[in-house]
């Protein structure tokens, strides 16, 4: 069965946002999203640890296929794409459903943008046995409170990949990854779904400057409206 993650406690400025959080209500389920090294995970990871709620990762680490995906590209696509899938459907269905309001929540992804990956990376084929096999399944997931969009510079995501080292991802295409980035882009410049937080993440370090994240999380709790822009100089935060 797949559960939610807990997040993990900290006493670092957690005074600090409660502070904030008595003043100002925060979303019951926030969406973190982006492309490949944008630090989606890592804010999740910290947005759940200063709200205190669980949180729900997208299984990267344990997709078989996605290894071979990024050192041979569309060969491995169909069952790379087909295993997120059905992980994430099941995590759907998995959400606690007895609360009126909805969840409280944090993930490092939105439902809707799993075709995203798919129209980039399957063949014509491949792409319409993908739509019947997500038809069949019938997923039901929630809208969320929240959407955070993460973007930056290819630039800056291929050498965020390289920093982080993950031994896969080292073999990605960086023309994968910018035409990925477009991707999101052209998917966020339509979305209207859910409030959405688009936040220019080139110059900001949410994994090791605490005053960057206090000032994302200020603005998400600032957000009136389907749709802001945060983009901050770092001299400035």
């Amino acid at each position: 069965m797949t559960k939610t993650v807990p997040a993990e406690r900290s006493s670092t400025n957690l005074t600090r946002f409660a502070a904030l959080l008595s003043e100002r209500k925060a979303p019951r389920y926030i969406a973190v999203e982006g492309p490949i090294g944008v630090g989606k995970t890592t804010l999740t990871r910290r947005l759940a640890e200063a709200l205190r709620y669980p949180l729900l990762l997208e299984p990267a680490q344990d997709n078989p296929f996605l290894d071979d995906f990024y050192r041979d590209g569309k060969s491995n696509a169909l069952p790379t794409q087909l295993f997120f899938l059905l992980h994430r459907a099941r995590q759907m269905r998995e959400l606690p459903g007895n609360d009126l309001l909805g969840p409280s929540i944090v993930s490092d992804f939105l439902m809707d943008k799993d075709e995203l990956f798919a129209k980039l990376t399957l063949t014509e084929e491949e792409f319409a046995l993908y739509r019947q096999i997500e038809s069949a399944l019938h997923i039901e997931a929630p809208v969320p409170d929240l959407v955070i969009y993460l973007q930056a510079r290819t630039d800056v995501l291929l050498e965020r990949v390289r920093q982080r080292g993950i031994k896969g991802e080292q073999s990605m295409a960086p023309d994968y990854l910018e035409s990925l980035a477009q991707a999101y882009t052209e998917f966020f410049h339509f979305y209207d779904k859910a409030p959405l937080l688009i936040v220019n993440a080139n110059e900001i370090d949410l994994a090791n400057n605490d005053a960057h994240f206090e000032a994302l999380f200020e603005e998400m709790l600032n957000i009136d409206g389907m749709r802001r822009y945060f983009n901050p100089h770092p001299t400035l935060l």
